[in-house]
């Protein structure tokens, strides 16, 4: 978290807001677009599209975050050829393990597709006939492991395999739930903290048991070391979405971790048919725009990086508390979405204005932004996912918007 203090003197040695806000830049739509060129055909304008600053982070339904050039060129160029599908995804994966300290990787469509695949190979191995039974699990082991903290929504990709999920939340919890059923043992790391049993015993009781364990990382980049942290640790399969922080395509991610069951798993996947992946298919664009995005995202200046990000937030805190009865607060969460976030909350006595309202009128205002609750009156934004300047118009919206609700 930064402190308060810290705060007051990134915001010291930045420009002073008048003569920022008054410079002659305009506080337009097009300033969060000057390093677009424009298309022959803005598809955007032509549906009537709401186009809008993200300052909320990488929400699946906000279409997560926007791909650097270096992957929209990869993009472009193996667009134009053809390549055998398996040849692109047995070079990348190589790349891609040696990146991450694992022993093999594969892309795939986002972190669900990951966490289905990889469970598949764990129940069927390289046995064809299994591979085209799933789901159902006649003849195989049918049982993941899974913490009772843990046991959310995102389960459902592992289940769609056919398994069934058994809880437990004490490592003694574990030694009785193993039985011949047991295929797997499922952690999901956002959710860490609330569980009693924490990554190193949960692959400690894995690898005793000689239980392959998985870990659904999806959001867990930055830190940056996060991508090599599970592997090196010892789990067996780990799986995270690419679209988020690293900006890859946002339908891709990655499963990686012990060679035998990566291979397992890709027999459940494209370009094979008949298999309970066949849905899930990533073409040669993505896979190598996820590989470049993930060796762009590591040679990152991490240090540097973070360092704008909390003089962004540092000139948004500072914009909006010169408005009478305005407070915010700079909080980091433990795990997921691991950037700075501040959170801006007005005296309902001094400013007539809800949450809701604030977020409709900056919702559609112009340039729209979009951002997420902090409270009754509070809302709460990143800055992980704006372009370069973004951040003074988000300033200046949100402060108009106060101000205008002065009561």
């Amino acid at each position: 978290m930064i402190s308060r203090r810290k705060l007051l003197k990134r915001l010291g040695s930045l420009p002073l807001i008048g003569g920022v806000l008054g410079s002659g830049v305009p506080l337009t739509g097009a300033m969060a677009a000057s390093e677009e060129t424009s298309p022959k055909r803005d598809i955007v304008k032509e549906l009537g599209l709401r186009s809008f600053i993200n300052a909320a982070g990488t929400y699946t339904a906000m279409t997560a975050s926007l791909m650097p050039k270096e992957v929209m060129d990869t993009i472009n160029f193996s667009s134009r050829h053809y390549i055998m599908l398996d040849e692109v995804q047995d070079k990348v994966g190589e790349k891609i393990a040696a990146l991450c300290h694992a022993e093999a990787a594969t892309v795939t469509a986002g972190c669900w597709s990951a966490m289905v695949l990889g469970t598949a190979g764990v129940l069927t191995g390289t046995d064809r006939d299994k591979i085209r039974q799933l789901p159902n699990l006649e003849g195989m082991k049918s049982e993941v492991i899974v913490q009772k903290s843990h046991n959310v929504g995102y389960v459902h990709a592992i289940t769609n395999t056919g398994v069934s999920v058994v809880e437990v939340e004490t490592a003694a919890d574990v030694d009785r739930a193993v039985n011949d059923k047991t295929a797997m043992m499922w952690f999901l790391n956002y959710q860490a903290p609330d569980g009693k049993i924490k990554h190193e015993e949960w692959v400690a009781l894995g690898k005793k048991h000689g239980i392959p364990t998985m870990i659904d990382m999806a959001a867990d980049v930055p830190p940056v070391e996060n991508l090599w942290k599970y592997n090196d640790m010892g789990f067996d399969l780990v799986c995270i979405s690419g679209g988020k922080a690293m900006k890859g395509p946002q339908s891709a991610g990655i499963l990686m971790g012990r060679k035998d069951l990566i291979e397992a798993a890709r027999l459940s996947a494209p370009p094979r048919g008949g298999t309970i992946g066949r849905g899930m298919k990533v073409n040669k664009e993505e896979i190598l725009g996820m590989y470049v995005a993930l060796d762009e995202y590591i040679k990152k200046d991490h240090e540097k990086e973070w360092q704008e990000w909390e003089d962004k937030v540092a000139y948004v805190a500072g914009v909006v508390e010169e408005v009478e009865g305005v407070t915010t607060e700079v909080s980091v969460p433990e795990i997921a979405n691991h950037t700075p976030y501040l959170k801006i909350s007005w005296d309902p006595n001094k400013i007539n204005l809800t949450r809701e309202q604030m977020q409709e009128k900056l919702r559609q205002g112009k340039p729209s932004i979009e951002v997420i609750s902090g409270g009754d009156h509070a809302i709460s934004m990143t800055v992980f996912m704006l372009r370069p300047k973004e951040e003074r118009i988000v300033a200046k919206r949100i402060a108009e918007e106060l101000n205008i609700a002065k009561v």
